[in-house]
């Protein structure tokens, strides 16, 4: 059901707006509705000589556990492991710049910072904390125009993914005997390995609507110092935005997210002690919605300043193994574009 309805926005739209009459005109990112729902990465380019300066900063929250397509508590996390997860909140700040050395090609660098939180319950009903915080992972893109003509445009994204993130992160923990040991995965910063980025976005344009289709590969290539590698990550995502006026516009989102299993495991983590240490309770399919605003300064000392911002639910989590599930994620960001 989740592909149906992905297959049938990415189709419904795509027919219903391609048939705007006027094509005199390329496809353009100066207007409100030019750029995609802020928690869209790479989804235009630049012209020749422009610069793009973006802050992002995103909060993702996550409670209540979730075997499969099920809910699931406490007592069945600790039916097979010592500590089960309650909740878990990730902050993230990210800086992008990008700049189009032709009309062809724009670059785009990509470097964030973390803060990731996790509250956790013994057995015996103790509740203790985790918290790690640093650089992440900084990533590098090539984006590829392929034409743009009729309002309608298509590039193609091919980049690579740089482990400067750590993948040691430690704390004291209240089974430790005071000393700090290992974390859990998804509280490391980093993945530790290369990866490869690939994309494509098709875009398109009517005087008061705009739309887009994107699909994207991360693509983690080498096991990193600790014999494993995160699943590779797959993203399909479509939008539509309407103008609501001159300077704003309202968007809706739905993306389709596929999210492999952790290859190979750490040797520094115990998978009987805690379900986020077991590589077996990583990974899932997503079905997301999301509802977005953007506005643009048209005029004076500041134009070309964006601000945006957009709310991401949940329609349908289907997870390997127990995990906890997404409860919403939040984004606002500031993008700045100039010659």
């Amino acid at each position: 059901m989740k592909y149906l309805l992905i297959a049938i926005l990415c189709v419904a739209s795509t027919i219903t707006f391609a048939q705007d009459k006027e094509k005199t005109n390329f496809w353009t990112s100066g207007r409100p509705d030019g750029h995609a729902p802020i928690s869209v990465m790479a989804d235009h380019v630049h012209h020749k000589g422009e610069f793009m300066f973006s802050y992002r900063y995103m909060t993702m929250d996550m409670r209540t556990l979730r075997q499969g397509t099920d809910d699931a508590t406490t007592v069945n996390g600790h039916a097979n492991y010592m500590v089960a997860p309650l909740d878990m909140t990730m902050n993230m700040h990210m800086l992008g710049i990008m700049y189009a050395p032709s009309s062809k090609i724009t670059v785009m660098v990509m470097a964030n910072y973390l803060e990731n939180d996790m509250n956790l319950q013994m057995r015996n009903g103790n509740v203790f904390s985790t918290n790690t915080n640093g650089l992440g992972d900084v990533s590098v893109n090539a984006l590829y125009s392929i034409f743009n003509k009729n309002r309608k445009a298509l590039h193609a994204q091919v980049g690579v993914s740089i482990p400067t993130g750590s993948i040691e992160e430690k704390n004291v923990l209240p089974v430790s005997m005071g000393n700090e040991v290992q974390l859990p995965y998804p509280m490391q910063l980093g993945t530790g390995s290369f990866g490869a980025n690939l994309g494509l976005t098709y875009l398109g344009q009517c005087n008061k609507f705009s739309w887009g289709h994107q699909l994207t590969g991360m693509l983690n290539i080498n096991d990193n110092d600790q014999d494993y590698k995160f699943g590779n990550r797959y993203k399909f995502n479509n939008w539509i935005a309407a103008k609501a006026g001159n300077n704003l516009s309202v968007s809706v989102r739905l993306e389709g997210v596929l999210i492999d299993k952790i290859d190979g495991a750490s040797t520094l983590l115990n998978p009987m002690m805690v379900t986020t240490a077991d590589t077996a309770n990583s990974g899932g399919t997503y079905l997301n919605s999301g509802f977005g605003l953007n506005y643009l300064i048209l005029n004076g000392g500041l134009k070309g300043l964006r601000f945006a911002t957009e709310i991401t639910t949940p329609l349908y989590q289907d997870l390997n193994g127990i995990q906890l599930k997404q409860n919403y994620n939040l984004t606002f960001g500031l993008q700045y574009a100039f010659h």
